[in-house]
């Protein structure tokens, strides 16, 4: 299968005041479309600055970050803001979610910047609504649904103009056991039923590797090593 991302030798340093510290340090993988990959380690292995970078939050110090055939440490601040609008989705451990809004406008809010009509807005986030199965959540705020719920239309959002990849960061972390499983089944219907390339940062083995194809170890900013999950594409 083809690569939709591939990282070659990719590096990421900060300045913090007179110290240079290195997010990531060489790091090179590809994952093919359709794949569901797990990125786990301890907190500050780079995990998140990795996500960061291929989501175009962030830019490379070096290395080549090929997404769907295009260089992001070669796009300027338009390429990369046409990027994150189109190409990936993102969802983070907290929601995000704007709490004046509905769930419904919180979902249509990415096909706005995207230039779609109202009509066709408001039926695409229904639908996606419908999807993540928040049928009667339509025109709730955020402080009217639970954890789960939220992530959910976090979710949706991140869906709504129909990104090549989803980009988690901890997805389930502010959630409990019950729900946050319920989360990660979602998840893994996306990837089975319509074919998403997930990326998804976890602490959790155990499920990473119930959920994905592969998963990617990391540690102090290089990916040390990775391993067959149990699923199989």
């Amino acid at each position: 299968m083809s690569a939709l991302v591939e990282a070659v030798d990719l590096h990421k340093k900060y300045q913090k005041g007179s110290a240079e510290v290195a997010a990531l340090r060489g790091v090179s993988f590809a994952i093919a479309a359709g794949e569901f990959v797990a990125l786990v380690g301890r907190s500050g292995s780079g995990k998140s600055t990795l996500l960061n970078i291929i989501g175009g939050l962030d830019t490379p110090s070096s290395g080549t970050l090929r997404v769907g055939g295009s260089d992001l440490a070669a796009m300027d601040r338009e390429l990369l803001a046409r990027h994150r609008r189109s190409t990936v989705g993102m969802i983070f451990q907290s929601f995000n979610l704007i709490p004046s809004r509905t769930a419904l406008e919180n979902v249509a809010l990415p096909m706005i910047f995207a230039g779609l009509e109202r009509s066709v807005r408001s039926r695409r986030a229904a639908e996606l609504l419908d999807l993540v199965g928040l049928e009667r959540r339509h025109t709730h705020k955020p402080a009217e649904l639970s954890g789960g719920e939220a992530q959910r239309v976090a979710i949706a959002r991140a869906l709504a103009n129909d990104p090549a990849i989803l980009l988690a960061d901890e997805p389930t972390g502010n959630l409990d056991s019950h729900t946050a499983a319920d989360i990660l089944d979602l998840l893994e219907h996306l990837n089975r039923e319509r074919t998403l390339t997930i990326l998804m940062v976890t602490h959790d083995q155990h499920s990473a590797i119930r959920l994905s194809h592969r998963l990617l170890h990391m540690l102090d900013g290089t990916i040390t090593g990775e391993e067959s999950g149990g699923r199989r594409l």
